[in-house]
Formats: structure tokens, C-alpha cells, sequence
């Protein structure tokens, strides 16, 4: 993929959250409190830090020769069928994106198309 002029994003779908938000648009976090707390000075369970889009700030810093970003993303297979329908659906939102998903379980390497293991699943 490199060799044809794209970028590549490894990520996992463990702890993603919410995919819209996460890959395209600024949303919150908040970092583990590690038995701190502050007292009467802010929420008990921490504060809202605001990350850019992952994808997104990729995007942004992508060089003009770069034909686009491919998201990788590994056990694939913990997401729902509404997280899987967006990730096929987000090549026509932004077309710079492409997206591979590892499913995983078969014990040979095989493509297929998201929208295609949609209507099997």
C-alpha cells in the first residue's frame, strides 16, 4: 500500500468508543485517575481533556503526493454490525479513507468487501 502512495493507521477496536467521534470528529477522554482525586475543584472522577479526530489530523498532515489514509484495524470482530455499517459507509463520507478490518476466526488469509460480510453476518 505504501508502494502505491498511501498511508497507513494501525488501530485496534478494542476501546474505540464511539467511531464517528473517535476517527472523525474532536471528542473527550478522560485519563485514569490513579487513586487521586481532586476534591471540590472539579468532577470526581476527573477532567474532560478534548482530542482531535484521529483520522481527521491524519488526514490534515497527509503530503500532497499521498493518494490517501488506510485505516487497519485489528479484531474487528468485537464491533457491532451498526460500527461495522459505518466503517463500510466511510470511504463515501470522506474518500481519502480507505478501510481494512481484520474479523478474524477463519484459518486462511481471504478478502472480502464490508458490505459483503454485512449481509452474510
Amino acid at each position: 500500500m505504501r508502494a502505491q502512495g498511501y498511508s497507513t493507521l494501525n488501530l485496534t477496536a478494542r476501546g474505540l468508543g464511539d467511531l464517528g467521534a473517535y476517527l472523525m470528529g474532536v471528542h473527550g477522554v478522560r485519563p485514569p485517575h490513579l487513586g487521586k482525586k481532586n476534591i471540590a475543584q472539579s468532577a470526581a472522577v476527573g477532567a474532560v481533556y478534548y482530542v482531535p479526530a484521529i483520522a481527521t489530523s491524519h488526514l490534515d498532515t497527509l503530503s500532497p503526493q499521498s493518494k490517501g489514509l488506510v485505516l487497519w484495524i485489528i479484531e474487528g470482530y468485537i464491533l457491532s454490525r451498526t460500527e461495522v455499517e459505518y466503517l463500510a459507509n466511510l470511504p463515501q463520507l470522506e474518500p481519502r479513507i480507505k478501510v481494512v478490518l481484520e474479523m478474524g476466526g477463519d484459518r486462511y488469509f481471504r478478502w472480502q468487501l464490508l458490505g459483503e460480510s454485512l449481509v452474510a453476518a
